[in-house]
């Protein structure tokens, strides 16, 4: 059955009702794109050319016959989108114990997608993008597409495309492009650029039709003639290329589908969403800032303008306690004063507000509060592990005059300086003297993953933490935490590398079993600013659950320039298994000189080039993206001199990371987030040492870019 008089019949009515769309103009729908069973934007089993709104995140879950589909999907921005996906074929190797693959009950396989909408869709025009499926993995998936996509009206949508690769195996009508070379798998993980759009070309399509506000029906043609998996293996029976499907979505959070796949299977996928760019909820719930407190008029009151105060003995406490009266309750602290009669300074700790801007507004009430009259111009340094960040000067009349404003927010910004702070020593300044030394402690829940071992794709642990942090001095940190596994099934791992580099990653599944309750990182650290536009860190002890040593990191960032140049170097010594204070001998200098740069709007580039924890040599180049939520979502690839053969499973390092910020999902200010990287695989090849506090990250949201970001909370 070649599907080619079928095909013939469901193209022409989907050209017809397009050409009606055309030529009428009919206006486009605004309702969010659907998913399909591979998580991407799509139909059912086929893709579509639209795009989710900007910056949704979603995660799908389907199943159909022996096949099921996890993905993670990210709109990176408004015409490109990207995939990650965790797949499983069940009965894998049942009619085929012969075949190449393994001897698997089920087949796991990774696989990502990379979309680009080229047009957006018009009155006349439809949406055309551009995909490719699985472009870096072992093929499995592999497939590209062009697709167009057209609203005919509000509740009715037609999609048509042509795929290659499995995209293309069902009703080809030629290789316009050429022989597709054959895959070589090796270890995978790799670019088959020889192999995009080459080979068979084959048309899909598929019609989507909203019922009413919460219901979709929807039917397409599937070019994906499931050769490996219904052919080859015989895991299901695939009896025709069309596909059913009626979804429902009640909110703009989960949708729920059900299909009728290929003529012998019964489907199901959940697909959750979100977008970073939005609060759930009602927004942040916090305590009322302090107003402004005007000052008396120049005329009425001369004499409150009098800067004789400065010359009062002891003012400079007075002023820090009355200061610290009213910040201390927003999780805020004035460390250190000095003023003339105009202007005063003041250096601040952040301890609660994710929010700089927020922060740096609800100092300047409490000075506006504070300061005698005569002081015009209000100098606000953060202070980030006792070093300054950055220098604030907002003119104390600006606020006056803008508080009830329409436009105060932009009225003051545009009326504020972001400048560097520079060192402190020998500036005059007064220090709050119950500042230091300080001690914190906590006890907090944690969660420590393991995905994609092919024996249980999921294993995690769900314990205790117990935390504490001294400074004695300014800029000196001593940290450490312990933990204690409750529940989970990391220690289940009975996973044997097979590296043959030094295995500084790949028996993360030994600390596991072995390490509970684990020394997590126990360190002295000291951060120090040696001149103008320059940070540093020395870093010593149990640096992290692998690995003891020393790290020495220097940054180079001016406040308002988008580029920053750090060089860290390291000597690490692998730790027991136990993560007690015991040490094994293996150790290693590792260090890389490390570029950022800042594009605008939330995107950010980092590309580290150095010496990795096996020894290897090569380079990272990480892509985020941050949103004024706090919200980062982010990609990373690492290519090192170790060959992919000799890196095993994947071929590189690469992966996805994530960092929620709490105050995202509580409604209440916190500056804690909750991080996750997520790889397709955990080898030995370009691994890097985690420090924390690292410069770059702890400095950059308190530059120009990074306050302006969330100026809009500034009056919160």
């Amino acid at each position: 059955m070649t599907g080619r008089p079928t095909w013939q019949i469901l193209a022409g009515t989907v050209s017809a009702l397009a050409a009606i769309g055309v030529g009428v103009g009919f206006a486009v729908a605004q309702d969010r794109p659907s998913l399909n069973l591979y998580g991407a934007t799509g139909l059912i089993d086929m893709p579509s050319a639209e795009s989710q709104p900007d910056g949704t995140l979603s995660a799908s879950f389907s199943r159909f016959g022996p096949i099921s589909r996890t993905t993670l999907s990210f709109q990176l921005s408004p015409r490109i989108s990207g995939s990650f996906r965790y797949s499983g074929v069940r009965d894998w190797n049942s009619f085929c114990p012969a075949c190449p693959g393994g001897a698997f009950e089920t087949y796991y396989d990774r696989s990502f997608d990379l979309r680009y909408q080229i047009l957006e869709e018009t009155d006349r025009l439809p949406a055309l993008a551009i995909g490719l499926q699985d472009f870096v993995g072992t093929g499995l998936l592999a497939g590209e597409y062009l697709v167009a996509t057209k609203n005919l009206t509000p509740n009715l949508k037609v999609t048509g495309g042509l795929g290659w690769g499995r995209l293309g195996s069902y009703g080809a009508i030629g290789s316009p492009f050429g022989d597709r070379p054959p895959l070589v798998v090796g270890a995978g993980g790799k670019f088959d650029a020889g192999q995009w759009f080459r080979g068979p070309a084959a048309p899909f399509a598929g019609i989507e039709w909203k019922i009413d506000r919460d219901w979709t029906l929807k039917a397409e043609y599937s070019s994906d003639d499931y050769a490996e998996e219904a052919g080859l293996r015989r895991t299901f029976q695939r009896s025709s290329p069309f596909n059913f499907g009626l979804e429902y979505q009640r909110n703009d959070y989960f949708r729920f589908g059900a299909y009728y796949m290929y003529g012998s299977e019964v489907g199901v996928a959940a697909h959750f969403f979100l977008n970073p760019k939005q609060r759930p909820g009602i927004g942040i719930q916090d305590g009322a800032p302090d107003v402004i407190k005007p000052r008396p008029s120049r005329t009425a009151a001369p004499e409150a303008y009098d800067a004789g105060w400065v010359e009062q003995p002891g003012v400079a406490d007075i002023l820090i306690k009355n200061l610290n009266k009213r910040l201390t309750v927003d999780g805020i602290h004035a460390a250190g004063i000095r003023f003339t009669g105009s202007t005063a300074t003041v250096t601040a700790e952040n301890n609660r507000y994710d929010a700089e801007a927020q922060f740096i507004g609800r100092v300047a009430r409490a000075m506006s509060n504070v300061m005698p009259a005569s002081v015009e111009t209000f100098e606000i340094i953060p202070l980030v592990n006792g070093i300054p960040a950055s220098r604030v000067l907002i003119r104390r009349s600006v606020l006056e005059q803008s508080e009830m404003a329409a436009n105060a927010t932009e009225a003051v910004r545009a009326q504020t300086r972001i400048a560097e702070a520079g060192p402190l020593r020998g500036t005059g300044l007064t220090y709050d003297p119950d500042l230091y030394p300080k001690f914190n402690w906590g006890l907090s829940p944690y969660v420590l993953t393991s995905f994609f071992d092919p024996d249980h794709p999921l294993r995690a642990d769900l314990g205790a933490r117990l935390s504490a942090r001294f400074e004695p001095l300014p800029g000196v940190v001593v940290s450490g935490a312990v933990t204690k596994a409750i529940v989970g099934n990391l220690s289940d791992s009975t996973r044997v590398s097979d590296s043959v580099l030094p295995r500084v990653r790949s028996e993360s599944n030994l600390y596991d079993r072995e390490g509970d309750p684990a020394l997590e990182h126990l360190t002295a650290a000291v951060y120090f600013r040696p001149a103008p536009q320059l940070y540093g860190r020395v870093t010593a002890g149990y640096l992290e659950r692998m690995f003891a040593g020393v790290s020495v990191e220097v940054l180079w960032k001016r406040v308002d320039s988008p580029f920053a140049l750090g060089a860290e170097v390291n000597y690490a010594r692998q730790r027991d298994y136990d993560q007690g204070f015991g040490l094994r001998d293996y150790d290693v200098i590792t260090g890389h000189v490390s570029g950022y740069y800042d594009f605008g709007q939330g995107y950010n580039a980092q590309l580290d080039v150095g010496r990795y924890l096996a020894g290897d040599m090569g380079a990272t180049l990480t892509l985020r993206r941050k949103f004024a939520t706090g919200w980062e979502v982010g990609v990373f690839a690492t290519l090192t001199d170790v060959s992919f053969d000799d890196f095993g499973e994947g071929s590189f390092d690469k992966g996805i990371t994530l960092k929620i910020p709490v105050t995202w999902g509580l409604g209440t200010p916190s500056k804690r987030n909750l991080s996750a990287t997520i790889r397709p695989v955990l080898r030995d090849g370009g691994a890097r040492l985690n420090v924390q506090d690292r410069l770059y990250e702890t400095i950059r949201n308190y530059d120009e870019a990074g306050i302006d970001a969330q100026w809009g909370r500034f009056w919160k």
